[in-house]
């Protein structure tokens, strides 16, 4: 062709482009697996709290930790360390008489620290380094704290520190103040058995350093140390973001379905468990037998405050009747909220099941509560959790029968078996005649029982929100 060529009048001209004009382009790009953080796997709960009890375990190990001048037996010391970090409350020596008060300030920082929480503690941390958390890690951190949205979660991290530390604080003052005068202590340990006392109890741990106390019974008489232990109790097990939302909103009606659940369930179960101890307990002459009507009350209701969470009694526990105790299980296995100091299947949880029954056994497809729909993933999530926890349960119990049968009573190896699961620290006695395969099998139990629930949360915020590429055809099976 030549150039400046033009058509002629009446020409019909067809353009085609050539083929290296209209050949894709192709970029060869190698996919790489998303790394995941250390803080978006569960498996990060587990090393934090692995750490923790490692350091305590070495540490009480040494003869400046317990006041026989001796090296702990290796057991005791780990034993112990758990219980702490996992703010269990389980013991096998005498906290105020084995342990020097170096070894209680040990504890005290075990109970601390486990208490807050390894992901509470690793976002405060992100917060004094001046890190950037990935969407991914709020995610996570929002699954840890209990909270509902995503932004600002550096903010709800500093606040729940400072909330928290503070209440104890505030608790440890008012204890102090009483111990003073309660056994005419000087003022530095008076100090600090208030504030080993008050963190105890606000992080629902259970342990004490008062000698001779025999958990809180020296205090039967002392309606304002149990008063404040109780509050703290209280305090502790609802979370933050639950407290938070108390003192902002105040109305229950403009509550978040997550706080009406905790409240509700809390104030039924504080009720009921009150009511059922006086009950069962009210001619039993080894516990609430010999006190006056009054007395009888007020113990009652600490019991049912305490059974859920912190482990603390005013009453020997292994003084209970069977159906006490047996009711007690329950309590414990529940446990308290989510986000919160205490351990349990949660009362989350426990909502969240109650409402399916309910909906159910009205014929509903969906579940709802307080006039919200909850998703079918939050169902699903607390069938699996109540379900574990049962199974937990049952195997703990189990072996534990065979290798601590003897002579213990099978309703006592199954409330050791739920305090451990629920991290609550109540026990009938036998914690110290456990043999090291029992010692053993409590150790693993609370550590599953302190970071099982919130585990499985976290393992399941990846796939919040996925679509699924194809469902199988239905088919009915026949149910009951």
């Amino acid at each position: 062709m030549q150039r400046g060529w033009q058509p002629k009048p009446g020409d019909q001209v067809v353009r085609r482009p050539r083929p290296e004009e209209i050949r894709p382009t192709t970029l060869s790009v190698p996919l790489r697996a998303a790394r995941p953080h250390l803080l978006n796997s569960p498996f990060t709960l587990l090393l934090g709290l692995t750490i923790l009890i490692a350091i305590g375990t070495v540490l009480l190990l040494f003869p400046f930790a317990n006041t026989t001048g001796e090296w702990t037996p290796f057991m005791v010391s780990l034993f112990t360390a758990t219980s702490a970090a996992t703010v269990t409350g389980l013991i096998v020596v005498d906290t105020p008489v084995y342990w020097s008060t170096t070894g209680q300030a040990i504890i005290w920082v075990l109970i601390l620290v486990g208490g807050l929480g390894w992901m509470t503690m690793a976002g405060f941390i992100y917060i004094l380094l001046g890190q950037r958390i990935t969407l991914t890690q709020r995610m996570a951190f929002r699954e840890s704290l209990g909270t509902t949205r995503i932004g600002g979660i550096l903010r709800t991290i500093r606040n729940l520190m400072v909330t928290a530390l503070l209440l104890q604080l505030i608790g440890g003052v008012l204890l102090a103040i009483k111990f003073q005068n309660k056994f005419d202590w000087g003022w530095p340990e008076a100090v600090w058995h208030g504030l080993f006392q008050a963190v105890s109890g606000f992080n629902n741990a259970g342990f004490t350093t008062i000698p001779d106390s025999d958990s809180l019974s020296v205090f039967q008489q002392d309606l304002f140390t149990l008063g404040v232990m109780a509050v703290l109790i209280m305090l502790g097990g609802l979370s933050f973001a639950v407290m938070a939302e108390l003192v902002r909103v105040k109305r229950f009606s403009r509550f978040s379905l997550d706080t009406k659940i905790i409240v509700a369930a809390s104030v039924v179960l504080w009720v009921l468990g009150a009511v059922i101890v006086f009950t069962l307990e009210y001619d039993n002459s080894s516990t609430l037998g010999p006190m006056s009507f009054g007395q009888k009350i007020v113990h009652s209701v600490f019991e049912s405050i305490t059974a859920r969470a912190a482990g603390f009694s005013t009453i020997g526990t292994g003084l209970l009747g069977p159906a006490t105790l047996f009711f007690i299980i329950g309590l414990m296995f529940i446990g308290t909220a989510s986000a919160s100091a205490g351990g349990g299947i949660r009362l989350n949880t426990l909502g969240v099941v109650v409402a399916t029954i309910f909906s159910s056994v009205r014929g509903k497809d969906h579940v709802n509560a307080f006039g919200r729909e909850l998703p079918q993933t939050q169902v699903h999530r607390a069938i699996t959790v109540v379900a574990l926890g049962i199974l937990l349960v049952f195997v703990v119990a189990f072996v534990l029968t065979g290798t601590e049968g003897g002579q213990t009573r099978f309703i006592s190896l199954l409330f050791e078996t739920v305090s451990a699961v629920g991290t609550v620290g109540l026990s009938t006695g036998i914690t110290s005649d456990l043999s090291t395969i029992g010692r053993l099998l409590i150790i693993v139990t609370m550590v599953i029982g302190r970071i099982g629930p919130l585990a499985l949360g976290l393992a399941l915020v990846h796939h919040e929100g996925r679509v699924p590429l194809y469902r199988y055809p239905q088919e009915r099976v026949r149910i009951g």
